[in-house]
């Protein structure tokens, strides 16, 4: 049997746990990052190469990998369109649900109206974009695994 205080400690360890799977996605995102960028470099360097054996040499622009994974959190002012396109259809898929009255939705259901295959790599894929749409502040999680999208508070134009 688990007393009050037991039920604190698995809070505050759960709280834990999702501030470090959220450190642990951030590394990952600057990890793809820096792996898209050694590829860019290194096909730039193979091109110019060749560039420079045929004589045709010119210089090679590069530009940064664009962040693909990182949510910023929300906060008055910032619109959907900050959010990768992955994330936008996310958010469109719920508000849409929120409209027709069908209420939040689980991964599941997410990936099914996302057109993805219903395999457990797309749907935990959608999942973990929810919980971290959810983690800034996008979304609601108020049953944990079905997320909803946020009522702003407050007026605005």
């Amino acid at each position: 049997m688990l007393s009050g205080s037991g039920w604190s400690r698995c809070g505050s360890s759960w709280d834990r746990l999702v501030a470090e799977l959220d450190e642990a996605e951030v590394a990952q995102d600057r990890l793809v990052i820096a792996r898209e960028t050694v590829s860019q470099v290194l096909s730039g360097s193979r091109e110019l190469k060749n560039m420079e054996a045929s004589g045709d040499a010119r210089p090679i622009v590069l530009r940064p990998a664009a962040p693909h994974s990182v949510v910023p959190v929300r906060r008055e002012g910032l619109d959907v369109t900050v959010l990768s396109p992955d994330c936008q259809w996310i958010m469109q898929v719920l508000a849409d649900r929120e409209w027709s009255g069908e209420g939040p939705a689980i991964g599941r259901q997410l990936a099914d109206a996302l057109g993805l295959e219903l395999v457990p790599a797309k749907i935990e894929g959608v999942w973990s974009k929810a919980k971290r749409l959810a983690a800034r502040g996008w979304l609601v999680e108020n049953i944990p695994g079905s997320f909803s999208v946020v009522a702003w508070q407050g007026g605005g134009s």
